[in-house]
């Protein structure tokens, strides 16, 4: 079993920072052996939305708000290493969803994410 734990950059963080976060999350995740257990898990800082057209395979329709560039970024992460978005696939209260909130209690997100191959 192979448990990755993570913090990723923020929306808003220099695209080179992000694309070297994303480069290093793909050279940990290929050293993991495809038959046994990955989990992915992380603050990801990644809204991957509802809309899972071509992605299927990886993620549900249960998500809070549309996909950020992160989320694009993450989403695309999952499905080249065939790793199901966990928080998407049940649908539940909108409360237990959002893994931020904030400080005026009027924006919630769901950033946090765990992923299993």
């Amino acid at each position: 079993m192979y448990i990755i734990q993570c913090y990723a950059p923020i929306n808003n963080s220099n695209d080179d920072i992000k694309d070297q976060f994303y480069e290093r999350m793909q050279s940990i995740i290929k050293h993991c052996p495809r038959k046994n257990l990955t989990i992915l898990m992380g603050d990801i800082n990644a809204k991957v939305g509802i809309d899972n057209t071509g992605y299927e395979d990886i993620m549900g329709r249960h998500e809070l708000g549309e996909r950020s560039e992160n989320g694009g970024r993450f989403v695309n992460l999952c499905a080249w290493n065939k790793l199901v978005i966990g928080g998407t696939i049940f649908p539940r209260k909108r409360i237990i969803k959002a893994t931020w909130i904030s400080s005026d209690h009027i924006t919630e997100n769901q950033i946090d994410h765990i992923c299993i191959n």
